[in-house]
């Protein structure tokens, strides 16, 4: 799993103090601004943990598919020998119940 390369969460943003300078802010005008941030930063975050998940899905799927024996194809040549050796059996059938009336 890849580690997160994120240094904030919305609880350090909404946690964050700043100092009051000479000219500050309008504190509510930050307040409000920095609650959108944390918003959109837990927006952010349960977005990406659900792609992470989905990520996880698709990669144990694609592992479990290439774990799983492929499987090959019968050649024609074998479907082609089924089919005469029933129409064979059905001959002989036909012979041993009907006898040589059949073919008479």
């Amino acid at each position: 799993m890849s580690e997160q390369r994120f240094h904030l969460t919305a609880k350090d943003i909404l946690e964050k103090d700043f100092k009051q300078g000479f000219r500050g802010y309008d504190q509510d005008e930050v307040d409000k601004f920095l609650d959108m941030i944390i918003k959109d930063y837990e927006n952010f975050q349960t977005e990406f943990d659900a792609l992470v998940q989905e990520n996880n899905r698709l990669r144990r799927e694609m592992q479990s598919s290439s774990d799983q024996p492929t499987r090959r194809m019968q050649p024609v040549t074998s479907s082609t020998t089924t089919n005469s050796d029933i129409l064979q059996r059905l001959s002989n059938l036909e012979k041993h119940v009907f006898g040589s009336k059949l073919y008479d």
